[in-house]
């Protein structure tokens, strides 16, 4: 925070810091800071009537007040009131000031909510005023987010600085709010701090009163106009023009054993007339798992290549790049191009002669992971970036790889479905192709939930399915992020397996593994030579074993639902019926109750994005959350579809019509964030 800005909420340094942990840099973030929640402390209520778990106001005189050293010191005091009724209040943490406030015969206030202890009703560290010398509040008393160190009347009384110091004025005309119903800006801001007691604690917590709708569609117009304006700015802006003579193309496409289908062949397509433009294009390529998507991208790829580019491909972890890499180099390597490898864990020597190759122009094409955008990395003319899982990565990493070239192509690949209300929010200034179908002879997976206690049956389904000469696929989850917990549980498990099917070949595959072991171990499964593959979610992306009909997830209920849809994804990609096993252990939160019951009933990749969203909220999908930057802090994205509508369908007249307002509306709620909208 700006010591201009310090001076005008009357701070310290120290004050400034802790509010910078919330990120409140400015007096306009202070005022923007909301509530969590509120305490009525305007009126009194009898204890006789007081609810249980409730927070609520009590008075009443001190009868009785000692410290108790069993089962470890603490402080009670005991009131009464005028109906005669007694509650106990409870301190473990107090100090001598605490006594003598609450000292025999005194009249105090007590806020907290009751609960029923071992001798009556009690509060415990309930917040204490003096009964005789304060009056009731008129307004109802916020309580803010916070951190350690920064209690809720300091931040009361710098948010009621900011609100009397800084311009409220509407950004927005009257009109407009007449017609949307919506009212003024300072007066919802007031309301919202410091509410009347008329109003109830669900109606300013449900996000439907009109002074909430209004934050709600400031917000969501800010978003508007912003990803409006970069899209202006990109369609503005000078990228080189790649048209490819379809050379390389035609030899990959003559070499595979597959056609592509017609979904991949029309996105190809779309793609191509975007490379071919003088302006960057800025394309998201979404399939749902198994649709194909790396060979668009390696298609792609060449065109920007026989138009003399280079081309970067990200993946954010190590495991998937790798899969990228092999892929390409299966599918380059024999039309004459280099494919580069980068990655943290590469060694000195290799990583040096990558970097020297690129920079040099030598090789046409990087395939890596973050260590694609480190300062010592150049291109010598980078023309397509093409970054896999983009959500995964943060958004200030995205924008670094962007700017290793000059206004550079962008395709984006996704496995997981951008819903609806996202993308018209959040990818606004994005051009979507979807591969809508996924190629011939695929089967339906069959999903079931089965308690780990039943793992010895699940152990005899996986003995009938190899019988019948299939192949199996048995997935242990990263535990507490953690590779060495991983590797010994997907050890553990390989041993367990051995020992209870021993007439089966069991390989095992994990991160930790060089690139070759793990491509002789993925080999050896894809020639059928290994029955059951146990696997660390290494198979999440990008394996194809058609023979393979089987998946069992261990302790799914550790997994995201992108995630488990992955896995999933790795089976029913031949003739057998499939089915996907996920083994779950109680007690199961509810998060993963409604993750798995998600999973179980539904196959569309659309629609889990959907219920994952509800879930989870958008910031995930942005890959928002790795910036610590909440990019919605007011709207839901599903709930508050109608105001992201109609923000959507003022954004461009004011544009248009009214730069004035444009600028001051950004220039209010989107002054340090707009660079990330841009990613």
């Amino acid at each position: 925070m700006t010591p201009e800005y310090q001076k005008l909420l009357k701070i310290t340094d120290v004050t400034a810091k802790k509010l910078a942990k919330l990120h409140l840099n400015t007096p306009w973030e202070v005022a923007l800071h909301l509530p969590l929640r509120y305490e009525d402390e305007t009126h009194i209520t009898p204890i006789a009537d007081a609810p249980v778990g409730v927070p609520c106001q009590v008075e009443g005189v001190v009868l009785h007040q000692e410290v108790q050293f069993k089962p470890r010191k603490q402080l009670i005091v005991q009131i009464q009131d005028g109906s005669g009724s007694v509650l106990f209040l409870r301190f473990i943490h107090f100090y001598a000031s605490h006594q003598k406030q609450m000292a025999v015969g005194k009249r105090i206030r007590a806020v907290g909510e009751i609960k029923h202890g071992f001798f009556g009703d009690e509060m415990i560290h309930p917040k204490i005023r003096d009964a005789e010398n304060s009056g009731l509040a008129e307004s109802l008393t916020p309580v803010y987010p916070t951190v350690n160190g920064l209690n809720q009347p300091t931040l009361r009384r710098v948010v009621q600085t900011a609100l009397e110091s800084i311009p409220l004025h509407d950004t927005l005309p009257d009109e407009l709010l007449g017609r949307l119903k919506l009212p003024h800006l300072a007066e919802s801001l007031r309301l919202l701090h410091a509410p009347p007691p008329e109003y109830t604690i669900r109606q300013l917590s449900d996000g439907t009163l009109p002074a909430w709708q209004r934050l709600k569609f400031d917000e969501l117009l800010a978003q508007q106009l912003s990803m409006r304006l970069a899209r202006q700015k990109r369609i503005g802006g000078h990228a080189k023009s790649l048209h490819g003579t379809g050379a390389l193309a035609d030899k990959l496409l003559n070499a595979l054993p597959f056609a592509l289908t017609r979904a991949q062949g029309r996105v190809l397509a779309e793609i191509r007339a975007d490379m071919a433009q003088t302006f960057p294009m800025h394309r998201l390529l979404q399939g749902d798992v198994g649709s194909g998507k790396t060979i668009v991208a390696a298609l792609s790829a060449l065109t920007a290549i026989e138009a003399g580019y280079q081309v970067a491909v990200m993946a954010p972890t190590e495991i998937l790049a790798e899969q990228h890499y092999l892929k390409f180099q299966q599918w380059l390597e024999p039309l004459g191009l280099n494919v580069a490898w980068l990655s943290g864990s590469l060694r000195k020597k290799a990583k040096d002669a990558a970097k020297a190759a690129l920079s040099d122009g030598l090789t046409p094409i990087a395939v890596g992971t973050h260590a694609l955008f480190q300062d010592d990395v150049q291109f010598q003319n980078l023309g397509l970036v093409i970054v896999d899982e983009q959500h995964r990565f943060g958004v200030a990493q995205r924008l670094a790889l962007k700017n290793k070239g000059e206004d550079v192509h962008q395709l984006m690949m996704s496995a997981t479905p951008i819903p609806r209300t996202l993308a018209m929010s959040f990818f606004a200034d994005l051009d979507v192709s979807v591969i809508d179908e996924l190629p011939p002879n695929r089967t339906p997976v069959k999903t079931r939930l089965v308690n780990s206690l039943r793992r010895a049956e699940v152990e005899g389904f996986v003995l009938n399915t190899c019988r019948k000469g299939q192949q199996v696929y048995w997935v242990c989850p990263l535990i507490e992020e953690s590779e060495t917990l991983q590797l010994q549980t997907a050890t553990e498990t390989l041993a367990q397996l051995q020992t209870a099917l021993p007439e089966l070949e069991i390989g095992l595959v994990h991160g930790r593994m060089k690139a070759a072991e793990k491509a002789e171990v993925m080999a050896e499964f894809s020639a059928g030579r290994l029955n059951v593959l146990v696997a660390t979610t290494v198979i999440e992306v990008g394996v194809d074993v058609p023979n393979a009909s089987l998946m069992v997830i261990e302790h799914a209920e550790r997994m995201g639902l992108a995630q488990l849809h992955q896995l999933r994804g790795r089976v029913g990609r031949g003739a057998a019926a499939s089915a996907c096993v996920l083994l779950f252990a109680e007690p199961l939160s509810e998060l993963a109750k409604a993750r798995l019951k998600v999973i179980y009933e539904h196959t569309d990749g659309f629609e889990i994005a959907r219920q994952d969203l509800n879930i989870r909220g958008p910031g995930e999908f942005l890959g928002a959350r790795q910036s610590g930057v909440p990019m919605l802090r007011f709207a839901n994205l599903e709930e508050d579809l109608h105001l992201l509508e109609a923000a959507r369908d003022i954004a461009p007249r004011l544009i248009d019509e009214r730069p004035d307002i444009v600028e001051a509306h950004l220039g209010r709620w989107l002054a340090s964030r707009e660079q990330y909208l841009g990613a």
